[in-house]
C-alpha cells in the first residue's frame, strides 16, 4: 500500500486563511498547493476542505457528500477578483483517456459525478470550479 504525505499545514500568513479548521493536506501535491496559497500575494483568501456538497455516487447509487480540497479568492492580472473551488487530483483520475487501470476508471466515474455537483454548487454561488493535476502544480518546475 502506498503511503501519501498527509498532515496539517502550518499557516504562515494567518490573515489570508479563512477556513474553519486548520488546513489538511492528503498528498504532497496538496501540501504544495497549500504553500502556494499561503505565499502567493495574488491570493487574498483560502480555505482547506471548505464545503460539503451533496451528490449521487454513480457506483453505489447512493446520496453522499463531496468535500472539495480548497477554496481560493484571488486577484487576476487585470485586477479582477475571482473565487474558485479547487480539487487536486492525479491526472490518471481525471479522464478515461488518462486512466491506466480499472481502479483509475472507477475513480474517473466517481470524480465526474462529484465535479458535476461541484460545478452546479459553484455556479449558484458565483464561483468557478477547477481540477488541478500534477501537471498544473509542477508546470514551472519541470522542463518543457
Amino acid at each position: 500500500m502506498t503511503k501519501y504525505a498527509q498532515g496539517k499545514y502550518t499557516i504562515l500568513n494567518r490573515p489570508k486563511y479563512v477556513g474553519r479548521k486548520d488546513p489538511t493536506y492528503r498528498s504532497s501535491w496538496e501540501f504544495t498547493f497549500c504553500t502556494f496559497c499561503d505565499n502567493n500575494p495574488a491570493i487574498l483568501q483560502w480555505a482547506s476542505e471548505p464545503f460539503m456538497i451533496p451528490y449521487r455516487n454513480p457506483l453505489t447509487n447512493r446520496n453522499t457528500i463531496y468535500v472539495p480540497d480548497f477554496m481560493i479568492v484571488y486577484i487576476d492580472r487585470n485586477d479582477r477578483r475571482h473565487s474558485e473551488v479547487i480539487e487536486v487530483k492525479p491526472s490518471k483520475e481525471t479522464t478515461m483517456e488518462n486512466a491506466r487501470s480499472q481502479r483509475d476508471r472507477a475513480a474517473v466515474i466517481l470524480n465526474l459525478a462529484k465535479w458535476q455537483a461541484a460545478q452546479e454548487f459553484c455556479k449558484s454561488y458565483g464561483m468557478r470550479f477547477r481540477v488541478v493535476t500534477e501537471k498544473d502544480i509542477y508546470l514551472n518546475t519541470r522542463g518543457r
